[in-house]
């Protein structure tokens, strides 16, 4: 049964009220699906040593994680289309408590991996849907605003979280912060149930409509081509991303002591970035994707080519956190302005799994690359791919506005 729409009927969208609980709401949610999913890259060894297993197989606990979103989400979100979203973020953070609390009790290796699988699960299904209710809850022209409060979340786990979290398994033990996760969890449920405003998610049939299936609907080669940008610009982020320590401390000879602070830089620069997005997203909704790349870029390009130039990479790092900070947040803004009300959820799905891709990819890649030529040519290689997807953000903007009239015109 389909949720009611509780907002006020006969408003314009000028005159409904910002809805800024239920962002924040969502916002918290997000927050905790993310620290749920890199806990265990901060609390690596600690696992190794608890679990008696070597690290290298405590770090396949994020690829468990991330495939299972991959081969999952899309399928997952068919299967969901009509159950109402509100219900749906519940039963998943409820799954994301289960399953944090299952790590903290668990036994032996096998058993951590089963837990991640199934939080694997829970996290493509809940980026479907909390990925596209900002959509539902404004009006086109406030989602690059609403977007940008809602990604907070992410960025909160990266700055705030992951390293909270680590510090306190580092303390008193990796099971205490995996159970304190589970109960932070529980208590955003709590807040989803009480706070968070049901949505209206299934377009209901014109009389004498026939229903259209998804793959034919019009939005459906833009969502598509968001996806393969996002695919590629993840790729060449993480390709270098995923090797920043070793990269920080080997070749541009930061020491291993300073190395927390360069995160912390990089993860407070993007905090800066996702307030710029909801600044301008909503404003200059098409230039700010390609100038903030192509920023981006530049700023991974300095980073490469200067590398010993203590001041230089710093400054190179704080612009390259503004720009790509604020990144996720502009695409995720472009796809949901994209996709029809109709394919809504299920892009949101595709656009998690791009995302994965381009985080294993990366990181597979990166590796690759890491072997055969050293830790060097990874920011040079990033700066490349990523002005590559700019160039494919500019050509798609122009054959997307080239179909959009045309479809106007046979209409």
């Amino acid at each position: 049964m389909t949720a009611p729409d509780t907002r006020p009927t006969g408003l314009t969208d000028a005159d409904k009220p910002f809805p800024w609980i239920g962002l924040f709401i969502l916002a918290g949610a997000i927050f905790v699906c993310v620290t749920s999913e890199f806990l265990p890259t901060g609390l690596l060894p600690d696992l190794a040593k608890g679990l008696g297993v070597s690290e290298s197989r405590i770090g396949l606990l994020v690829t468990f994680y991330a495939g299972t979103v991959v081969l999952s989400a899309p399928l997952l979100t068919a299967m969901t289309r009509r159950v109402p979203r509100k219900t749906l973020i519940v039963i998943v953070l409820c799954l994301f408590a289960i399953t944090n609390l299952v790590v903290a009790i668990a036994p032996n290796y096998t058993v951590v991996v089963i837990a991640r699988v199934v939080g694997g699960l829970a996290h493509g299904l809940f980026w479907s849907v909390v990925g596209a209710y900002a959509g539902y809850l404004v009006p086109k022209k406030q989602l690059g605003r609403a977007v940008a409060i809602t990604s907070s979340g992410a960025t909160a786990a990266f700055v705030l979280g992951v390293p909270l979290g680590t510090a306190l398994g580092q303390a008193l033990g990796w099971q205490l912060a995996f159970t304190a996760m589970a109960g932070l969890v529980a208590i955003l449920t709590i807040l989803v149930v009480i706070f968070l405003p049901p949505v209206r998610h299934v377009e209901e049939l014109h009389t004498g409509e026939i229903r259209l299936p998804g793959r034919k609907d019009p939005s459906v080669f833009g969502v598509v081509v968001i996806c393969a940008i996002t695919a590629t610009l993840m790729t060449g982020h993480y390709l270098f991303y995923t090797f920043i320590v070793p990269y920080y401390t080997a070749v541009a000879g930061f020491s291993t002591e300073s190395v927390s602070a360069l995160l912390f830089v990089y993860g407070g620069a993007g905090a800066i970035g996702l307030v710029l997005v909801g600044l301008v997203a909503s404003r200059f909704p098409r230039a700010s994707l390609a100038v903030s790349f192509a920023v981006a870029s530049l700023a991974v390009l300095v980073i490469g080519l200067f590398p010993e130039t203590t001041w230089l990479v710093i400054a190179a790092i704080v612009v390259w956190g503004i720009a790509f900070g604020g990144g996720p947040a502009l695409l995720q803004t472009r796809m949901l302005q994209t996709a029809s009300a109709r394919v809504r959820d299920l892009a949101s799905a595709w656009f998690t799994v791009s995302f994965n891709v381009g985080i294993g990819g990366g990181a597979l890649i990166g590796g690759l690359i890491y072997d055969g030529f050293g830790l060097g040519v990874l920011p040079i290689i990033e700066a490349a791919v990523i002005a590559a997807a700019v160039v494919l953000i500019i050509v798609s903007d122009r054959v997307l506005h080239r179909r959009r009239v045309d479809a106007a015109l046979r209409a």
